[in-house]
């Protein structure tokens, strides 16, 4: 490289890696809390009368989908996922605008959180049991929370972008 020569990713992107770092410290830090402390043994704590924590392994996706195909499953999981995730990479290091930045970190954050567990536990570790009036939420995680928030973001954005 030419002195004085640096590649820089714009300031929306160095965002959106930070956030991306703080989803995934964040979120395997409470999965390693609620697996290796709070759930020895497995139970349901009742934590508010509309929240419980209560540990599953998730093996699919979302709502369980996709969780009986065992191993091969897992691991053809584990490379979408990363598909996906290389693919916001590439959307992210070519963005300026730090709000977008921000949303496709907690996309990628969540993502590559619940990847590590499926690399580390061969399933998905999630705790968060919402429900009210007899009916539960499927259990999920900061990982998964940061995806929704993510792309729910990323889907408002797009309503509300100026046009060029």
């Amino acid at each position: 490289m030419a002195p004085g020569f640096r590649i820089r990713a714009p300031r929306g992107a160095t965002a959106g890696w930070a956030v991306a770092a703080a989803i995934l410290v964040l979120d395997q830090l409470s999965k390693w809390w609620i697996v290796a402390a709070v759930m020895r043994p497995p139970r349901v704590i009742e934590i508010m009368p509309f929240l419980n924590l209560a540990m599953v392994w998730n093996r699919g996706v979302t709502f369980g989908l996709l969780g009986t195909g065992g191993e091969a499953m897992r691991w053809a999981l584990v490379a979408l996922t990363l598909a996906i995730v290389a693919v916001l990479a590439v959307w992210l290091a070519r963005t300026a605008q730090a709000g977008l930045a921000a949303a496709l970190g907690a996309v990628i954050g969540g993502a590559l959180g619940n990847v590590m567990d499926r690399l580390i536990h061969g399933a998905v570790a999630d705790f968060l049991d919402f429900h009210a009036f007899g009916w539960h939420w499927p259990a999920f995680n900061l990982a998964d929370a940061a995806i929704v928030c993510g792309i729910g973001w990323l889907i408002l954005g797009a309503f509300f972008a100026e046009r060029k």
